[in-house]
């Protein structure tokens, strides 16, 4: 059994979508981002950085006590060579994935995740919304680029990788569905991403995408006041260094 710390957004639907895939049986442990449940002490010693997804596998490779594992890149990377599905042995289709599975963590996610807090986050933080316009410009306008990168590869590909569906796929698959909404495409148009709809559409219909998409969907219906909205927001984007040390510190004491 491998338990998924999990909240339902696309960081944590890449571990979902990867279990289902591989068949492999698994318990959904809600973390609740905003309520602030990644910082506390039990997860935290199962994740330093306090972000979820994170994955604790009963049933490890290699045999032994649990395995804890953070950073969605490294458990499907990890998860892929559990099962040996998803990730080619051959050197030249195997980097050939990991590439791409780099650049959606390094890039793709990134660059959307703050396309998305200045396009519709942080103006209800600032008092004049002039001073997002250079941010909302900056990322919506990298979010239109990496869209272009992975619209000319899947011009000549089939997947990411490659004519092999892969953990690039999957990782990359739960952010690029939204990606004609935060490029800001004109009415959410896709006509901009052609190549990049065929290949959404065609993940998105797999039999394990959908369950892996709908899985743990009801941790994320609470209706929220505005005063919890607001609390939720200063939880989530006023980090600081002595915030999190301070809550690391207390982990590693429990």
């Amino acid at each position: 059994m491998i338990d998924v710390y999990f909240w339902p957004t696309p960081n944590g639907r890449k571990i979902t979508i990867m279990l289902e895939e591989c068949g492999l049986p698994y318990k959904i442990i809600p973390v609740d981002i905003g309520a602030g449940e990644q910082f506390k002490p039990d997860f935290l010693r199962i994740c330093p950085n306090n972000r979820m997804p994170a994955i604790i596998d009963h049933d490890p490779l290699g045999g032994g006590e649990p395995l804890a594992i953070f950073e969605s890149g490294a458990i499907l990377e990890y998860l892929a060579e559990k099962t040996g599905k998803f990730l080619p042995q051959d050197p030249r289709g195997k980097y050939a994935a990991l590439q791409w599975v780099h650049w959606q963590m390094a890039n793709l996610g990134p660059m959307m995740g703050n396309a998305n807090h200045f396009k519709n986050y942080a103006k209800n933080i600032v008092d004049d919304e002039s001073k997002l316009e250079y941010g909302q410009r900056r990322f919506i306008g990298e979010v239109d680029r990496l869209a272009g990168v992975m619209d000319a590869q899947l011009s000549v590909h089939k997947f990411l990788a490659g004519d092999a569906y892969t953990i690039a796929d999957m990782i990359t698959w739960p952010w690029a569905m939204f990606i004609n909404r935060l490029a800001d495409v004109e009415g959410g148009s896709w006509e901009e991403y052609p190549n990049v709809k065929r290949w959404v559409n065609e993940v998105g219909s797999r039999d394990a995408v959908k369950r892996g998409q709908k899985a743990g969907e009801e941790l994320g219906k609470k209706e929220l006041t505005k005063e919890e909205e607001e609390a939720r927001r200063n939880l989530l984007f006023n980090q600081t260094n002595a915030s999190v040390r301070k809550a690391r510190e207390a982990a590693l004491k429990g």
